[in-house]
């Protein structure tokens, strides 16, 4: 039998609808992927609804080139990662018991509920090891008491030096910008003056970048209050 024009026609519109299928499912798989996307974008904005915050309420960025990244540390050889909140160079008071916040939001993913202070024989052991430069795991116990917190950005803050964590904090737990994590300390010190090391790392800490390494005085003064959102 051969075509008639009745026959073109059907198979035109069977093409045509075919196409509008087609097009309607794609459509559709890119809007459930927008929806995805919609609702993890809501997910990380729940957790952090504004940009990072300094861990000290009320705070501002220490200006003694000592208290910030990149400051030398000539007895393990290398460099400070983060800010450094002491009594005079905080706006603040910066005494034992004073409370630490969360500066971004995320999961806690180290805390140290029963950091133990190495003895003496300990300690000078450990400052001979890292006369040339220290481990990620040496760093860690001179870091004292820490609280590690991994964001929706992939950064990882680091606060340490406390005293103690916050009660009930624990590795798991989910804390929005501005929660409390712990409170303003000196272990790790061996007696020295309360404080707190505030580091932000792009990735795992010691393992990667340390924000704004490589910059320093005003330029880095200048981002850093771009960052932390301060005037």
């Amino acid at each position: 039998m051969g075509w008639k024009p009745g026959h073109y026609l059907l198979l035109a519109v069977s093409l045509y609808a075919l196409v509008v299928t087609f097009a309607f499912s794609l459509r559709g798989r890119q809007v459930a992927a927008l929806r995805q996307e919609a609702m993890a974008y809501r997910e990380r904005a729940a957790w952090a609804p504004e940009g990072y915050m300094l861990p000290l309420p009320g705070a501002c960025l220490p200006s003694l080139p000592e208290n910030l990244p990149g400051a030398p540390r000539p007895y393990r050889k290398g460099v400070s990662a983060g800010f450094v909140f002491r009594q005079g160079d905080a706006c603040v008071p910066v005494v034992r018991g004073m409370g630490v916040v969360a500066a971004f939001g995320g999961e806690v993913v180290k805390v140290d509920p029963d950091f133990q202070e190495l003895s003496e024989e300990a300690w000078q052991a450990l400052l001979e090891r890292v006369r040339e430069g220290a481990s990620p795991e040496e760093m860690d116990i001179l870091r004292g008491l820490e609280v590690h917190v991994r964001h929706p950005d992939g950064r990882t803050t680091v606060y340490a030096h406390l005293q103690a964590p916050y009660p009930g904090l624990k590795v798991g737990s989910r804390v929005h910008r501005g929660d409390p994590i712990g409170y303003v300390g000196n272990t790790g010190l061996r007696g020295g003056a309360s404080r707190l090391l505030f580091e932000v790392w792009e990735g795992e800490p010691d393992r990667s970048a340390f924000l704004f390494q490589g910059l320093e005085g005003e330029e880095l003064l200048r981002r850093a209050r771009a960052f932390f959102g301060l005037p």
